[in-house]
């Protein structure tokens, strides 16, 4: 899989085409990965909640078919946007979740950060003390070990999530048609972050959002993209 790079693209272009890709491939369709920016916009989830949106203002909400709540997206962000079958991979949609966070959290280890896994709330964050520090957090923060979720002894199962001294740098929204992906993951890099403060960033109130420059890394758009790109290569293969 070797990433596409679609430059700035309006979203609802980008979704619809998106759909058709999948919808039309077949069994010896080759897998890709879209990576884009958009202009700013929010996207809502098939379960999200209008309580989550607090004031949109002029920036407009696209209702989505992807898991999740509200996100924003907008210059300075990464959107990646992975079309596997996962049939075809080996591997079933947590393990896939797995491995787009694993890219997440390898990419910016690229770049010094530390990422971490936040039981039940999908995505990446990072300390806000000591975004470079390799600490592990607190057990009741860690995220769950996908092999004890699946056979029920995960300690942490029915802890909810934990975000204090955290901010969430990278976000996951998915969606699985046929065995098929579409949909995806954004990670900030450097870009306008009050739109975030508009909405409770994936339906968490007071959840904190950052980006890249915001904790000290100064890294330009398509260097990270690249880097993010070949780490999805590598985590999503077969």
């Amino acid at each position: 899989m070797t990433p596409q790079f679609l430059g700035l693209v309006d979203y609802l272009p980008t979704y619809a085409a998106m759909q058709a890709f999948t919808a039309a491939r077949s069994v010896d369709t080759a897998d890709e990965i879209w990576i884009c920016e958009h202009p700013p916009v929010y996207t809502q989830g098939l379960a999200g909640k209008a309580v989550h949106i607090l004031n949109p203002a002029d920036i407009p909400v696209v209702q989505t078919n992807r898991g999740g709540q509200v996100t924003y997206h907008g210059p300075g962000q990464i959107v990646a946007y992975p079309l596997l079958d996962l049939k075809r991979a080996g591997y079933f949609v947590k393990e896939y979740v797995y491995r787009v966070e694993e890219a997440l959290i390898r990419t910016l280890a690229h770049f010094g950060v530390t990422g971490h896994r936040v039981r039940g709330a999908p995505g990446i964050y990072v300390r806000l003390d000591d975004p470079f520090s390799h600490a592990m957090l607190a057990p009741h923060k860690l995220g769950s070990d996908p092999a004890a979720q699946r056979n029920g002894s995960d300690p942490n199962s029915s802890a909810g999530p934990d975000f204090s001294g955290l901010g969430k740098i990278g976000a996951l929204g998915i969606k699985v048609s046929r065995n098929c992906t579409y949909h995806g993951l954004a990670l900030n890099v450097a870009m306008d972050l009050e739109p975030f403060s508009r909405i409770n960033p994936c339906g968490y109130q007071g959840l904190q959002t950052v980006d890249l420059s915001t904790i000290g890394v100064c890294v330009a758009w398509q260097e990270a993209a690249d880097v993010l790109g070949r780490k999805l290569a590598t985590y999503l293969a077969p």
